[in-house]
């Protein structure tokens, strides 16, 4: 069963990558008494994350952060040192996203978000998605119906929710 409007995000453990190394970090830590913006993709460097998805946040988060926002978290099923990379080449990690990795996809299926697109090679993958989560309950909700589209989820599209 996929979350709904209302629900708590699930309690998991994401991955990011630090200066000593993989550090493993407790997704309900960051959203316990915090406005979160919360979007994931089905994988780092591909086409429409790379050229659409994660560069619509870059662009709009001085706007989302003056929408009283204390975190923009990307969750992709990668492990940290892609989603780390990954960063450093769209300006993610400049523009001050946090990048988490979801290695194992458990925050994923936990969501009810996860699919498998064998012909793309994306097995266990996180389906297309974007929250705003405020003291751990999701407020607001966007599912893409295809992964290969970016409308609901944009950085554009969930301003407008804030």
């Amino acid at each position: 069963m996929s979350i709904s409007i209302g629900d708590n995000i699930p309690s998991s453990t994401l991955l990011r990558l630090g200066s000593d190394g993989p550090e493993q970090v407790e997704i309900m830590d960051l959203a316990k008494g915090r406005k979160l913006v919360v979007f994931a993709v089905p994988g780092a460097f591909t086409g429409v994350c790379h050229n659409a998805h994660l560069p619509s946040f870059v662009r709009n988060m001085d706007s989302i952060r003056d929408k009283g926002v204390d975190d923009v978290i990307c969750i992709s099923v990668n492990d940290p040192f892609v989603m780390s990379a990954w960063a450093e080449i769209t300006g993610a990690q400049a523009a001050g996203i946090k990048m988490l990795s979801d290695a194992e996809s458990e925050f994923t299926k936990a969501m009810g978000m996860d699919f498998t697109g064998k012909p793309a090679g994306l097995i266990d993958r996180s389906k297309r998605y974007a929250i705003i989560v405020e003291d751990g309950t999701v407020t607001a909700l966007e599912v893409e119906d295809n992964p290969g589209q970016c409308d609901v989820s944009s950085g554009e599209s969930i301003l407008e929710k804030l």
